[in-house]
């Protein structure tokens, strides 16, 4: 048995629950103590980053470390002594007290971001900084096994040797929003027709929609989710909370090169965030792009397996350069075409089931795009392949896959 524990938010940050997911595909029992923080990210960075909010975040912390320190042991007492404690994302704090409650027990952290690089790529110098560095030291150290996404983040560690890399991957919800998308359309991940119903391909057919854009029907663009029909714009997608790892201003840039150059393509931007008002700048008052400040968790599977076409991140920042971010992994599985940056990491876990385009360049991202809107109104082999490729990445990235790197490291404390 595994114990899942932390002030973690699964639904707003998916990595704990894909780990779960697949760890619980290879049979094993996860019990899950969690009692979220209700922190976003950009939040938890400006309480460290600011001390005199540091008050607010103590005592937070210290109402849910009760909660869950009740939990872990009420689970202890009905189920033995786990054989490991997984502590969710976010979780440099929570290791802390994982470590009080289980001291003899193997802990593992899920140290998706580092405190200190986060900060320091959105702007935070000095001080502030190598507080927030010895924090991630602390937090690994109070570990025995921790988790990081690419092997750069890995080599970031202090001792590499109790790190394993495991790639982020998606949940399964963003692959049953691209399988009904496709089965809606007749594209069976071949090039061929097939699956209107649900069946032949691997998960679920037949799962109830939930609520959000129509997959498979025309979404609020007018478009379906494998090409558009004659005379409608190829759809993109962007999603996220432009941060300066995610290049939104390289986004911003190319969208209205794409658009001035006259190409048929209608974009759709979800999410705010640092850069959002320089991001509307650069793209103006366009009809074809649609901004929406906010999509629930639940929704945006099916609203982005609605599109052709899914952005990743373009910033050639020292953090942009070495993750691999969710968003990437998540349109893959929808069932998009994701365009990202051609760094070493996405390169190393992805390969030619995304399209690669050179860090923080506008210009090779609006040729990528407009290249793209011409192979899907053509609908010919070029298009008919590109799709193939992305189709069969997905395998790749599913929760049964991405951990066993996992696994390994766990079976010597069965």
């Amino acid at each position: 048995m595994i114990l899942a524990l932390g002030t973690y938010d699964a639904s707003r940050h998916p990595r704990i629950g894909i780990i779960m997911e697949g760890l619980r595909a290879h049979g094993y029992q996860i019990e899950e103590v969690n009692k979220p923080l209700h922190l976003t990210t950009a939040q938890r960075v400006k309480m460290l980053q600011q001390p005199w909010r540091l008050p607010l975040l103590a005592f937070r912390l210290l109402a849910c470390w009760w909660a869950l320190a009740v939990g872990a042991l009420k689970v202890r007492r009905t189920l033995g002594r786990p054989q490991a404690v997984l502590v969710g994302y976010m979780g440099h704090f929570d290791v802390l007290l994982a470590r009080m409650l289980f001291p003899r027990t193997t802990i593992v952290l899920d140290h998706l971001i580092f405190a200190a690089d986060t900060a320091t790529d959105r702007g935070a110098r000095g001080l502030k900084v190598r507080i927030l560095s010895l924090l991630d030291r602390l937090a690994t150290a109070a570990a025995s096994l921790v988790v990081t996404d690419t092997d750069e983040h890995l080599a970031m560690l202090a001792k590499p040797s109790t790190g394993v890399t495991v790639l982020v991957g998606a949940p399964h919800a963003w692959f049953e929003a691209g399988e009904r998308a496709a089965g809606a359309v007749g594209f069976d991940g071949a090039g061929g027709v097939g699956l209107a119903g649900g069946d032949g391909v691997d998960g679920p057919g037949g799962q109830e929609r939930p609520v959000g854009a129509g997959v498979g029907e025309p979404h609020a663009d007018g478009q379906g989710a494998d090409g558009p029909r004659a005379g409608e714009p190829l759809t993109v997608v962007f999603f996220g909370l432009y941060t300066p790892l995610q290049g939104a201003a390289v986004i911003g840039q190319a969208i209205a090169d794409v658009l001035d150059a006259g190409a048929h393509v209608q974009f759709t931007m979800i999410g705010q965030g640092q850069d959002y008002a320089r991001t509307r700048e650069l793209v103006g008052p366009r009809p074809q792009v649609t901004w929406k400040p906010w999509v629930e968790p639940e929704q945006l599977p099916d609203i982005v397996a609605g599109h052709q076409v899914c952005l990743g991140i373009f910033s050639d920042t020292p953090k942009g350069l070495r993750v691999v971010p969710n968003k990437v992994y998540q349109g893959l599985a929808a069932g998009c075409l994701v365009v990202t940056s051609d760094t070493r990491p996405q390169r190393r876990s992805l390969g030619q089931a995304v399209i690669g385009v050179p860090p923080a360049d506008s210009q090779a991202l609006a040729d990528a795009i407009r290249d793209l809107a011409r192979m899907c109104a053509e609908q010919g082999s070029e298009w008919t392949q590109a799709r193939k490729r992305a189709w069969a990445g997905r395998d790749h990235i599913r929760p049964q896959i991405v951990v066993e790197p996992l696994l390994e490291r766990l079976a010597g404390v069965r």
